[in-house]
C-alpha cells in the first residue's frame, strides 16, 4: 500500500466518525467509528486496558475520552511544570488535558491534528473545562504548525504509525524540539510480519494495524532525523487490547504496543 493520499484520507474519515459518534472504548479498532468489528468494551475498560488510572480521568472532561489510543504516553513523559508540550494527533484532547495538569499554569500544550470534527470536539472540551493553557491547531505531523525548537516535550498517541511518511514525521519532531527535548510516544510496533489481508486493508490501517513499523525502522528513521538515547519497549500486556480491535484477525500476533522515549 503506497498512495499516501488515500491512506490519510482514510485516517482522516474514520477519525472524523470516532468524533462525531462519540468512540465506542474499543481502542484503535475499526468498531471505535461505529463498525461492528471490535467487541466494544466500555470506556473504562479501554482506557484502564491502555494503563490510565481513573484518578486522572476524573478531572478531564468526560468527552475528551473517546477510548482510542494503544496505551499512556505520560507515563513515560517526565513532565515538569513549565514546560511546552506538544500532543501529535491530539484528537478530543485526552492526553493534552493530562499533560496540561502537570505542566501547570506556567506550562503550555499544543494538540495538533488534522480532522475538523475532531479539533471542534477538543477545542469545546478546553472551553468547557477551563483548560486556559491548551490550545489546538489544524495541521498533519508530517508538517507541524509549529517553529523550530518552540517544544520541550512531544507526545502522541497511536498516531504515528497512521503516517504514510514516518520519516518525514520524525525530522518534524526533531525539527520542533528544542536542543535537549524528550520524545515520549505510545505506539504500535511489528514483531512479525503482517499478512497480505492486513497489509492491504485501509480499514485496519486507520485501526492502527496495517501501518505498523518495526522497531529497526523506527530507529533508523528517528537516527536520522537526529534523535538519540532512543528506547523502544514494547509491552506485551497490549495483546489483549489489541486482540479486542478486529476480533478474527489475529492482530495480537503481529503488532504490540510499545513506549518510544528519545531526545533531541
Amino acid at each position: 500500500m503506497d498512495n499516501s493520499q488515500q491512506i490519510l484520507d482514510a485516517v482522516r474519515e474514520h477519525y472524523r466518525k470516532a468524533a462525531v459518534q462519540g468512540g465506542s472504548g474499543c481502542g484503535c479498532g475499526p468498531a471505535a467509528v461505529g463498525g461492528d468489528s471490535c467487541c466494544s468494551p466500555s470506556m473504562d475498560v479501554a482506557s484502564a486496558a491502555m494503563g490510565y488510572l481513573s484518578s486522572d480521568l476524573k478531572d478531564i472532561p468526560a468527552g475528551a475520552n473517546l477510548g482510542l489510543g494503544c496505551g499512556v504516553p505520560l507515563e513515560v513523559a517526565a513532565l515538569r511544570p513549565g514546560e511546552t508540550v506538544l500532543d501529535l494527533g491530539s484528537g478530543a484532547g485526552i492526553d493534552c488535558f493530562l499533560a496540561a495538569k502537570r505542566v501547570g499554569t506556567t506550562g503550555r500544550v499544543i494538540g495538533v491534528d488534522m480532522t475538523h470534527e475532531m479539533l471542534a470536539k477538543a477545542r469545546q472540551n478546553a472551553a468547557e473545562g477551563g483548560f486556559a493553557n491548551v490550545e489546538f491547531r489544524l495541521g498533519q505531523i508530517e508538517a507541524l504548525p509549529l517553529g523550530d525548537a518552540t517544544v520541550d516535550v512531544v507526545i502522541s498517541n497511536c498516531v504515528v504509525n497512521l503516517s504514510p511518511d514516518k520519516a518525514a514525521v520524525f525530522r518534524e519532531v526533531a525539527r520542533v524540539l528544542k536542543p535537549g527535548g524528550r520524545v515520549a510516544i505510545s505506539d504500535v510496533v511489528l514483531t512479525a510480519e503482517l499478512p497480505p489481508h492486513v497489509k492491504g486493508n485501509l480499514a485496519l490501517y486507520s485501526a492502527c494495524a496495517s501501518g505498523a513499523a518495526s522497531i529497526a525502522e523506527l530507529t533508523a528513521w528517528m537516527q536520522a532525523a537526529g534523535l538519540r538515547e532512543i528506547a523502544i519497549t514494547p509491552k506485551d500486556a497490549s495483546r489483549e487490547l489489541i486482540k479486542t480491535w478486529a476480533p478474527g484477525a489475529s492482530l495480537e500476533r503481529y503488532i504490540v504496543s510499545a513506549n518510544i522515549t528519545a531526545r533531541k
